[in-house]
């Protein structure tokens, strides 16, 4: 099969879908693999590195969409790309069509076969390929948070994890997942009271025997939120319903109960956000104030780190890879549950029950 590997353009978006190593892998198994040039200068490959594993180095994505029979990619296709994508071509990406319909409708014209990776999902009921991206958003989360509370950034001016004789800070995680887990362990370690909120006592009990002291859980309602705000510094948006668009947690008139210069990071801006407040930013241009209140809205938080979250992401993605390419789409989404469940369009139809529902297609 020809694999082909652009690069990506979504605004400071660094990572690469594919490492030298996973070129060799793939030119193992007797595939062909076309690089985009300079589609891996920002986490840290060249093309030269690309060149010793076996690819072939073509110097435009017209080329590459041209001429490849699945395209790899971190993120979703933006509008310049439309165009390029042929029919029956296989897309492997994070796409999260729930939270853009003209994108959606776009992959459905195009009558191409869209693989999302954040839907491939194993029969545990765990989301292989969001985990690793994810755990990096959720550490990431904070650092953000920390930065945007200092007062030169539009924060309160208060440090996260305070100093002795000075209380740290109160940090609010909604959702109990792999991003608010990672969050909540991050800001515990530097020293936050942190606390997590989810609708599931199972994981409220597992998170209460992991977490550190200083990691208290709550039930997540409204008014188990609305009580909370007042007093918090903090807040990390991490909830996760795969393929459908994110529910909001936090209403336009809960922010009159938080404290001006508090922090808003909503992780979950991917599937449309989770605060009725929050709307897509870049890393070029990441904050803005609604109420005296701080909004992080960032859609690709892991793009910032490339040279670590490109490794974590491609150790995950590879093997589904391989078996895309050794077996071809149909026969691999055939024979693993798991791979059928990251199909999302299929030639002109939609064929993930979540994104039909948030259209009203079904």
């Amino acid at each position: 099969m020809k694999i082909g590997v652009p690069k990506e353009i979504k605004n400071n978006e660094s990572r690469v879908s594919l490492t030298p190593g996973g070129v060799y892998a793939l030119t193992q198994h007797g595939h062909k693999v076309q690089i985009q040039a300079g589609a891996g200068v920002n986490s840290g490959f060249n093309d030269e590195s690309y060149e010793e594993a076996g690819a072939k180095i073509l110097p435009s994505a017209e080329e590459v969409f041209a001429t490849s029979e699945m395209i790899i990619k971190v993120k979703e296709p933006v509008e310049s790309e439309y165009s390029m994508i042929k029919p029956d071509q296989l897309l492997f990406t994070y796409f999260h069509f729930a939270a853009d319909k003209k994108l959606t409708n776009a992959m459905m014209e195009s009558n191409s076969v869209c693989l999302a990776y954040e839907t491939v999902e194993k029969p545990d009921g765990s989301l292989p390929l969001l985990v690793p991206m994810s755990e990096v958003a959720g550490r990431m989360s904070i650092q953000q948070g920390a930065k945007y509370l200092e007062k030169p950034q539009g924060g309160k001016g208060i440090l996260l994890g305070g100093v002795p004789g000075v209380k740290p800070a109160n940090v609010l995680v909604l959702g109990g997942g792999v991003v608010g887990t990672h969050a909540a362990l991050m800001a515990a370690g530097l020293g936050a009271r942190v606390t997590i909120a989810d609708i599931s006592l199972p994981r409220l009990r597992y998170l209460s025997e992991i977490m550190p002291a200083n990691v208290d859980t709550i039930v997540s309602s409204r008014y188990s939120i609305e009580k909370f705000l007042p007093n918090v510094d903090l807040v990390i948006g991490a909830v996760l319903i795969p393929g459908a668009k994110a529910p909001w947690l936090l209403t336009k008139s809960m922010l009159s109960l938080i404290p001006d210069g508090s922090v808003l990071v909503d992780v979950a801006i991917d599937q449309g956000g989770c605060f009725e407040t929050s709307h897509s930013t870049t890393h070029a241009d990441p904050v803005y104030d609604v109420d005296g209140i701080v909004h992080y809205c960032v859609a690709n938080i892991p793009g910032a780190v490339p040279a670590t979250s490109t490794l974590a992401l491609t150790n995950a993605t590879l093997p589904y890879v391989l078996l895309l390419a050794d077996l071809g789409w149909e026969t691999a989404c055939e024979r693993y549950a798991d791979l059928r469940a990251g199909l999302n369009i299929v030639k002109g139809k939609i064929v993930n029950r979540s994104v039909s529902e948030t259209f009203g297609y079904s």
